[in-house]
């Protein structure tokens, strides 16, 4: 998977995210709690966001997606897929900017991101998250997802080192919903 196409959904356009994007993301990227549940500190300025943005730095195997409302190309989120292990197995990761919360636009473009990676041959997705993360929690459970396991100290975070969730889904059972 190398390629990031976009992603028609009811209400979202999910698009190849790009270095303009950082203008509209910076706001949440750089926001304490949103970034609580991040591995890392919030950003401390848009060039280091267009910096992380750029092809060349990120990690081998993930493609990002610009959450968009159609009708307006303005990034409210992103999405990202990275491809875990040969065979199928991808991990996502989601953020939307705090206007957004509570209106189904994350659960929508998770939603549509699963889908398309389902269409397209995958055979399990996950994610990863913090056990404290209960809105992504509820999120992930809400969508079918299983809680797979408990990862005790996986991460060393910019909050300590934390435990992990990993949920997960199966083909065979987001087909089923």
């Amino acid at each position: 998977m190398t390629d990031t196409p976009v992603i028609e959904t009811e209400r979202l356009r999910l698009r190849p995210r790009t270095l303009d994007d950082a203008e509209s993301l910076y706001p949440s990227l750089s926001d304490p709690e949103l970034m609580t549940w991040w591995s890392r500190a919030p950003f401390t300025s848009i060039d280091e966001v267009r910096e992380n943005f750029m092809p060349g730095d990120q990690s081998a195997g993930w493609r990002a997606w610009a959450i968009t409302r159609k009708g307006d190309d303005r990034a409210i989120g992103y999405l990202a897929a990275g491809e875990k292990r040969q065979g199928g197995v991808t991990e996502i990761g989601y953020l939307l900017e705090r206007a957004a919360w509570g209106s189904g636009i994350a659960r929508e473009a998770v939603a549509g991101l699963v889908t398309y990676l389902f269409a397209h041959g995958k055979r399990r997705v996950f994610a990863d998250t913090d056990p404290e993360n209960a809105a992504s929690n509820r999120l992930l459970e809400s969508l079918g997802f299983t809680l797979e396991g408990r990862l005790r100290a996986e991460w060393e975070t910019h909050m300590g080192v934390r435990d992990s969730f990993i949920w997960g889904v199966l083909a065979s059972e987001w087909k089923a919903q």
